[in-house]
């Protein structure tokens, strides 16, 4: 099992350590609850270094992107992020991901850490046009600084404004003391803030720098378990539970990352499918009695017919009621529909809602 640049940190903070896509990885500090309400209403910083990062570099480099990804990755100039994922072969998605455009020929593709090793071999597989990549996932950390408070508690250790740095934009500046630091204000949890991307060698006394800047605004270490629950809130889709190889874009709610107005792995049988319509849907839902809906439970009808799977579900912290995503038959798609979770032989019920759940 692999290490972070910081686990001796998360260790001897006390944090629950638990194996996360072969990486030691704290799941919890003071626990859930309360790491999830001090990211909502301050500021609390994520190590989510295993997550994996491969640069792409040469005159070609965009071509293979756009050959790859569903996103149109054209439209990206310096200094932008864009949320995308790779379609596979049978409509499905190999991974999901956020395409940095880093200089003119040159880009970083950021992957989930279960996937690293899944996505290098799909993109380079498709590598026939000579583009130099280099897997940089072992040699780079990532913490994701997230909040309201973040920019105004991360703003001393930077000589840039971070107020200007616009949702899904990037610079690379200095930071805590250190260059060539990428600041990007993206995030999974729906409360703003940054990710930092650093070398290992400098992410401890980044992390000490960022604690100190941030203790006047109550920053909290803050574990992966939280940031579940935060990404759900806000229906962001999880590859492994959401999305996987045997789910397409449009099912999933993603038409808008699936741009046809290029040719990429499997656009024409995505496009078809477009045009026909999708026979099933990710929808999110709330419960309607107190209630936990969990992965791999079944939806059911009225009638108790299964319709769909519970891909994803907790307790919202935020909103103290059950929520979930999963995917249903079309049919029972639509907004306000009555449907109900399988709980142990029980059939609550629950209603279709619009995301996000969470509003601020």
């Amino acid at each position: 099992m692999k290490n972070t640049a910081l686990t001796h940190i998360h260790e001897g903070l006390g944090a629950k350590m638990l194996p996360f896509a072969g990486y030691n990885m704290p799941i919890t500090y003071e626990g859930i609850n309360a790491e999830h309400e001090t990211v909502r209403n301050s500021v609390g910083v994520f190590d989510v270094s295993h997550m994996g990062e491969f640069l792409l570099t040469g005159p070609n480099a965009l071509a293979l992107i756009q050959k790859v990804t569903s996103n149109d990755a054209s439209t990206l100039t310096i200094g932008r992020a864009q949320y995308s994922c790779l379609p596979n072969n049978d409509g499905g998605i190999v991974d999901d991901l956020i395409v940095y455009k880093m200089k003119e020929e040159e880009y970083l593709l950021v992957v989930n850490a279960s996937n690293i090793e899944k996505d290098w071999n799909w993109i380079a597989a498709h590598n026939d046009l000579g583009i130099e990549m280099k897997n940089l996932s072992d040699d780079y950390s990532l913490l994701a600084i997230q909040g309201p408070k973040a920019v105004e508690a991360m703003q001393s250790l930077s000589s840039i404004d971070l107020s200007a740095i616009a949702y899904y934009h990037f610079e690379v500046a200095d930071f805590a003391g250190f260059n060539d630091v990428i600041i990007s204000a993206t995030g999974y949890t729906g409360s703003g803030g940054f990710e930092i991307y650093c070398k290992n060698a400098d992410a401890e006394a980044i992390w000490n720098k960022v604690f100190e800047a941030g203790a006047a605004f109550g920053i909290k270490p803050i574990g992966l378990a939280a940031r579940d629950t935060l990404r759900l809130e806000m229906g962001f889709c999880l590859y492994g539970n959401d999305i996987n190889d045997t789910t397409s874009p449009l099912e999933a709610g993603l038409g808008w990352i699936t741009k046809f107005n290029k040719e990429f792995t499997n656009s024409e049988s995505l496009k078809k499918q477009k045009e026909e319509g999708v026979t099933k849907k990710l929808v999110a839902f709330e419960m309607q009695e107190r209630a936990v809906p969990r992965h791999d439970y079944e939806i059911v009808d009225a009638a108790g017919a299964v319709i769909g799977v519970v891909t994803s579900g907790t307790m919202s912290p935020s909103m103290n009621k059950g929520i979930g995503l999963g995917y249903v038959t079309v049919n029972n798609s639509a907004i306000d529909n009555d449907i109900f979770i399988r709980i142990r032989k029980n059939d609550v019920p629950a209603k279709v809602v619009k995301l996000p759940f969470y509003k601020k």
